[in-house]
Order: C-alpha cells, then sequence, then structure tokens
C-alpha cells in the first residue's frame, strides 16, 4: 500500500533550513502558476513555459519578494521564513542571474514552502494572486 506523505504542522516546519523550505515552495508556487496559465486559456505547450517565466524566474521572483517588503504585505513570521531561505548557504553557481538576485528568490520560495507545509493555502493563494497581479501590471498585461 502507499503511504502518502502528510502536510506539516509549524512547528515541524520550523526545524527545516530555508533550501528544504525553498524545494518545496518552488515547486508549489510554480504549480499555482501552471495552473492560472491554463485557466487564463494557454494551451500551447512553448507559450506556456514561455509564459511561466515570467512570473517563476529568479529574477521575477526576486522583484516580486521586493514589492511584497516595501509594500509591507508580510507579517512578521512570513519575513521569518524569507529571511531563513536568503541567507542559506547556497553550493550552487546561480544561472542566469546574480547572487543576490538567486538569494532573494531562494527566500520567496521558502516562504512560499513555509505556507504550503503549514496548510496556510488561504494566505498562499493571497499571495499568488498578488504576485500574478503585480507582474501583471509591470507588463501591462492587465
Amino acid at each position: 500500500m502507499e503511504k502518502r506523505a502528510k502536510l506539516m504542522d509549524k512547528k515541524e516546519a520550523k526545524l527545516l533550513n530555508g533550501l528544504a523550505l525553498a524545494y518545496i515552495g518552488d515547486a508549489a508556487y510554480e504549480l499555482s502558476i501552471r495552473q492560472y496559465l491554463l485557466e487564463s486559456g494557454q494551451t500551447r505547450p512553448n507559450q506556456l513555459h514561455h509564459q511561466a517565466t515570467r512570473y517563476v524566474s529568479a529574477k521575477a521572483q526576486a522583484k516580486i519578494i521586493r514589492y511584497f517588503k516595501d509594500e509591507q504585505l508580510l507579517t512578521e513570521e512570513e519575513e521569518t521564513y524569507y529571511k531563513r531561505g536568503r541567507n542559506s548557504k547556497i553550493n550552487t553557481k546561480a544561472k542566469n542571474t546574480d547572487i543576490q538576485t538567486y538569494l532573494q528568490s531562494t527566500g520567496f520560495e521558502a516562504l512560499m514552502g513555509y505556507l504550503y507545509l503549514t496548510k496556510q493555502e488561504k494566505r498562499r493563494n493571497e499571495l499568488t494572486t498578488l504576485c500574478i497581479q503585480w507582474i501583471n501590471q509591470q507588463e501591462g498585461f492587465n
């Protein structure tokens, strides 16, 4: 019989390092973006991939998290998990971006991972919606 993984409570999630949170947060956020794109009528694989990178690239995520911080949209707890990811010791070279952008992106993903693992779906969806709206506004796609 296949055993299904359970989601964590806040106490368990607090024990994870920033990179572990970013690992799951990257997947959770990208899945939300992919769902948004399909629901908005995008169906061609090449077009889907191109559109998704507008939202999920390290550069886009770094811009989004700066927007969240500038507008004070994060709670104190959310800031903590963002910083846990941002301050992680990264052993890989950032691809197509500088290290600061990569670290900010990792922090964004860690925040999304924390919200996902602690079942804070309403808040994660709220932040994802803000991401989509902000990117669309920045690129003139309202």
